[in-house]
């Protein structure tokens, strides 16, 4: 078990996840595919409550972006996927054990999305460990065959370190069409250039609050997709953006989410590149529970 001081991510761990509370403990990992972000532990969080309600279907006016408030809202926020890989068939050799390696979700959540296989990551662009696995992500969503959708759902449980910011612009974003564009970009500009930073790059340190980006600066950002800024602001304190974040935060308890990044298989399944065993790992398992939800087992 690792504990790193407060608000201090730990640059050499190669396996991580952003928790509630902020506790860490590490697994064995290969190098991550991104090297030039601190990367913090992997969570030890308790369990965050299940919710008793259900989220209502819900979405967006205008998002033509790849992913959702809620599972629900993915059928009509699903971006344009890139070539599907071929379905693999459902083998069960036992490499993948139920409470080891991924954990079912009590009561399974809807999707919203019949048919399909909905691929969930539930996520921060200001969570070093989902910087440090995104380019996976990324790789996640190419294997995926036909019969399965990427989504993610950005979350907003550590306030400490920014994470409500981020959440709001993902929706404002894709309420305005262009999450999909520059999700990358979103990762660089808090990990690389520091555009959007809350932590100082050089120490690994949060800065302070005041020296925080503000939603004026993300607007400044996606102003170079072709956005508005005064329109951006506009919808990201809409009453609209406000009640999908809300959403956003019950799925993530009824999901049961207790760190990022973690995966979420159709409502039914989650587990984080740790449970899995790694980066690559994490693929493999995605690939065999879209399978195994194919196989209907």
């Amino acid at each position: 078990m690792l504990k790193r001081l407060p608000f201090l991510c730990a640059a050499l761990i190669a396996l991580a996840a952003c928790s509630h509370n902020g506790s860490d403990s590490t697994a064995p990992q290969p190098a991550p595919a991104q090297t030039s972000a601190p990367a913090a532990p992997v969570s030890a969080a308790q369990p965050a409550p299940a919710s008793t309600a259900q989220a209502q279907a819900a979405a967006s006016t205008a998002a033509p972006a790849s992913s959702a408030a809620t599972p629900a809202a993915a059928s009509t926020a699903t971006a344009p996927r890139k070539p599907s890989a071929p379905a693999e068939p459902f083998v069960d050799n036992g490499k993948w054990v139920e409470g080891k390696n991924y954990f079912p979700i009590e009561p399974q959540q809807p999707t919203g999305i019949p048919d399909k296989i909905v691929v969930t990551e539930a996520f921060s662009y200001a969570c070093p460990a989902c910087n440090a696995y995104h380019t996976s992500a990324d790789q996640l969503e190419q294997s995926l065959p036909s019969n399965a959708v990427m989504s993610y759902l950005p979350v907003s449980f550590r306030p400490d370190e920014n994470f409500p910011l981020f959440q709001r612009a993902y929706y404002a974003a894709k309420a305005l069409g262009v999450a999909e564009k520059a999700h990358d970009a979103m990762f660089d500009a808090a990990w690389k250039s520091g555009e959007l930073a809350s932590d100082d790059l050089a120490t690994g340190r949060p800065k302070p609050q005041s020296a925080w980006p503000t939603i004026d600066d993300v607007a400044k950002f996606y102003g170079k997709y072709g956005v508005d800024p005064k329109q951006f602001v506009a919808v990201a304190n809409s009453f609209s953006i406000n009640t999908q974040m809300k959403r956003a935060d019950d799925m993530v308890k009824a999901y049961g989410v207790e760190g990022t990044p973690t995966i979420i298989v159709n409502g039914k399944y989650r587990f984080t590149p740790g449970d899995a065993g790694g980066y690559a790992q994490s693929i493999e398992l995605t690939k065999w529970l879209v399978a195994k939800e194919a196989a209907g087992k």
